[in-house]
């Protein structure tokens, strides 16, 4: 049998949409032998080796204003550099509020990769964690870093930032790996293309001047995901690869209404569900 893989894409709250489809893949029991996440997918890849059905949604779709994830304060969040309370999310999150399963994390036979941008180099890492508590979380937390709204996370002593900037969705990788049948779950629309901004080219320039290599990889990432956009949709269309994405408009990438989350998730949810057979047929060819 080809080697399966399951390879998640980031876009910050819109990864609740991959909760969905997740948490309806784990109510089948249906676990891939290897699964990489990006950004935001990375925490739903963890989620999923633990085997914690709705720990993302809890995470992602808060009610409490005092667990809330987004930095409204402006003073704080010009102090920590930080859009989100990573923190709130990579600390207290998984150790107090909603705990994260670290002993079936780590005794799970599933491969798990976390891809990380490393900043010196504005490279790729796909990295793996299956017994340090607090490294797993620095990978999720660095792998969702996005640039100008997070700072750096030291890994090891290396800066990272988000995944997202050097391989948004990373199929070659996957292939390259030995992973022949891949399922592609995608947080935006059929057709989606990245728009290439002046302006936030200029500050990625001022933010990052000490980081050539990744400013190059920021200035880039448009082009690099756009044709990566392009190879995926002639793959599906061949056959070679299986692809599930929101049939509806997405959520903003720092959406916080309660409502439009649920109804983003649950949109994920039955996107796997109507298409689940079709998977399985995909996947035993």
């Amino acid at each position: 049998m080809k080697r399966q893989g399951l390879i998640l894409e980031g876009g910050a709250t819109r990864g609740v949409f991959t909760a969905g489809v997740l948490d309806y893949l784990m109510e089948r029991e249906f676990y891939f032998p290897y699964v990489v996440g990006v950004s935001a997918g990375s925490c739903n890849a963890i989620d999923y080796v633990s085997r914690q059905k709705g720990r993302t949604r809890e995470c992602m779709i808060i009610r409490e204003k005092q667990y809330s994830y987004l930095n409204k304060d402006l003073k704080k969040m010009i102090h920590e550099r930080s859009l989100f309370d990573m923190d709130m999310i990579f600390d207290r999150f998984p150790r107090e509020i909603f705990p994260f399963d670290f002993e079936t994390y780590f005794s799970s036979p599933m491969e798990c990769e976390l891809v990380l941008t490393n900043c010196v180099t504005g490279k790729a890492e796909y990295l793996r964690e299956k017994s340090d508590k607090d490294r797993l979380m620095a990978l999720a937390r660095a792998s969702s870093s996005m640039p100008l709204a997070s700072p750096m996370v030291y890994v090891d002593g290396v800066p990272y930032l988000d995944g997202g900037i050097s391989d948004s969705i990373p199929i070659i990788h996957a292939l390259k790996t030995g992973h022949q049948k891949n399922v592609i779950v995608l947080t935006r629309n059929y057709g989606y293309r990245k728009k290439v901004k002046g302006h936030t080219k200029r500050l990625y320039h001022a933010a990052y001047r000490k980081y050539p290599n990744l400013v190059r990889a920021l200035v880039t990432r448009a082009l690099v995901y756009n044709r990566t956009l392009d190879l995926i949709e002639k793959w599906e269309l061949e056959g070679k690869v299986f692809v599930i994405r929101p049939q509806i408009p997405p959520v903003s990438r720092v959406e916080q209404d309660y409502e439009v989350l649920t109804n983003f998730y649950q949109h994920g949810y039955d996107r796997m569900k109507r298409q689940y057979e079709e998977m399985v047929r995909f996947l035993e060819r």
